[in-house]
């Protein structure tokens, strides 16, 4: 077992599995809560790509890569942190911590449902609590798609993935968009 491969793993445990809905801070056995440990920057790196990297070296165990995601939070002031009940750690996000890799549709028109998978394997359905938003650079005119995971988690919609949507969109008052949950999403101009 390499160094890096240890530390890891020491991490790992440090989060156990508690549960994606972990507290901000931890209760004692006496009730009152006690405030989180900040251990700084953690060293993870999650690139533009989806790939988790730790200390430079991409994480290759995906089982372990959906730990940290459980765990992973953004703050208010836009930084992002895996938080355990005891500690947390910021973590270094380029663009979105997620990539909606695939999606499917059930339904049509109004009715329609826009169901997503990211890398790590959360599944939902685009609407109200997974909102899906487009931005359009100002240079390049180049879309780029997100929809909300969880919240202030976005996932960065796959290339492939939005010409999905593109295929599926309809026009409405100018706009090219698609309906998922009863929503309609605007995507870009016809």
């Amino acid at each position: 077992m390499t160094s890096e491969t240890r530390k890891i793993d020491d991490l790992a445990s440090v989060i156990g599995d508690s549960g994606a809905g972990s507290a901000p801070s931890a209760r004692s056995a006496s009730g009152p809560r006690r405030p989180l440990i900040d251990c700084g920057d953690l060293d993870i790196r999650i690139a533009r790509s989806g790939t988790w990297f730790y200390h430079g070296s991409p994480i290759g165990r995906k089982p372990l890569v959906a730990l940290f995601a459980r765990h992973l939070h953004r703050e208010a002031d836009g930084q992002y942190y895996i938080v355990t009940p005891a500690e947390r750690g910021r973590v270094d996000v380029e663009d979105a911590p997620f990539v909606a890799i695939e999606a499917s549709r059930a339904g049509a028109g109004q009715a329609q449902e826009l169901h997503f998978r990211t890398n790590v394997d959360d599944v939902f359905v685009a609407g109200p609590a997974h909102p899906i938003r487009v931005t359009v650079a100002v240079d390049t005119e180049e879309p780029s798609p997100y929809v909300l995971v969880r919240p202030g988690l976005e996932a960065k919609i796959a290339r492939s993935v939005f010409y999905d949507l593109v295929e599926w969109a309809e026009e409405r008052d100018g706009m090219l968009g698609v309906w998922s949950a009863g929503l309609f999403f605007p995507i870009g101009r016809p």
